[in-house]
C-alpha cells in the first residue's frame, strides 16, 4: 500500500472514530455501571467508544508490515473482548481507555508475530522450491532420468518428508500455471473458429 492510499485510509478510520459522542470520565463510568446491570445499548456505547484507543493502537503498529485497515479490524475484535472484560470486573471510568489500549497493543503484537512468521515460512518455501528444481534438473542432466526423491533428498541434505512436500508443492504450482495456459489457448482456438466459421458462411 502506497503513502498516499494508507494516509487516506486512515483519514477514513479517524472521520469514522471522530464520528462517535465524546465521553468524559464520568460518562463512561455511568455506561459500565449500566453495562453490569445488562444494559446493552451503554455496553455498544462503550465498544464505539474504545475505536479511539483501537485506531491510536493501529496507527503505533502501522509500520510492522501490516497494512492500517487490517490492524485496525484485528484491534477492534480484541477490543469488543476487551471491553467485555472491563465490564465485568466493573472497572471505573478513568482506566477504561488505557485497558483498552493495553489489551489491543498485546493482541496487535500478536497478531504481527503471526503474520511476520507466515511471510518468513512463504518465503522459505519458495527458496525451497527453487532449489529442488536446480537439483531436479543438474541430477537429469547427469543421469539421464528423473531424479528419485531419496537422490534429491541426499543432493539437498534434506529429509525425504521435506523432499515430498516441496516436489508437491512445486508440481501442483507448474500443474496450475499449465492449466491456465491450456485454458488461455482454448479460448483463443474458439475466439479463432468463431471467426472462421463466421467467414466461411459468408462465403
Amino acid at each position: 500500500m502506497s503513502v498516499r492510499e494508507d494516509d487516506t485510509e486512515l483519514d477514513a478510520l479517524a472521520a469514522q472514530v471522530r464520528a462517535g459522542p465524546k465521553l468524559s470520565t464520568e460518562a463512561v463510568g455511568a455506561l459500565i455501571t449500566a453495562a453490569v446491570e445488562g444494559d446493552r445499548d451503554a455496553h455498544a456505547a462503550l465498544v464505539e467508544h474504545a475505536l479511539s484507543p483501537v485506531l491510536a493502537e493501529a496507527i503505533a503498529h502501522r509500520n510492522r508490515g501490516m497494512e492500517l485497515l487490517d490492524l485496525f479490524q484485528e484491534g477492534s475484535l480484541a477490543a469488543l473482548v476487551a471491553v467485555e472484560e472491563y465490564v465485568e470486573r466493573t472497572g471505573n471510568g478513568a482506566g477504561f481507555a488505557a485497558y483498552i489500549r493495553r489489551v489491543v497493543n498485546r493482541h496487535l503484537d500478536h497478531v504481527i508475530e503471526v503474520h511476520e512468521a507466515a511471510v518468513a515460512e512463504a518465503a522459505e518455501l519458495v527458496e525451497d522450491t527453487r532449489l529442488l528444481d536446480v537439483a531436479r534438473v543438474a541430477l537429469r542432466r547427469q543421469t539421464g532420468r528423473q531424479p528419485t526423491e531419496t537422490e534429491l533428498a541426499a543432493v539437498l541434505l534434506w529429509p525425504p518428508e521435506r523432499v515430498e512436500l516441496i516436489s508437491g508443492i512445486l508440481d501442483n504450482a507448474r500443474s496450475d500455471f499449465d492449466s491456465d495456459i491450456v485454458q488461455y489457448l482454448d479460448d483463443v482456438d474458439n475466439d479463432g473458429d468463431d471467426g472462421g466459421d463466421g467467414a466461411g458462411e459468408g462465403e
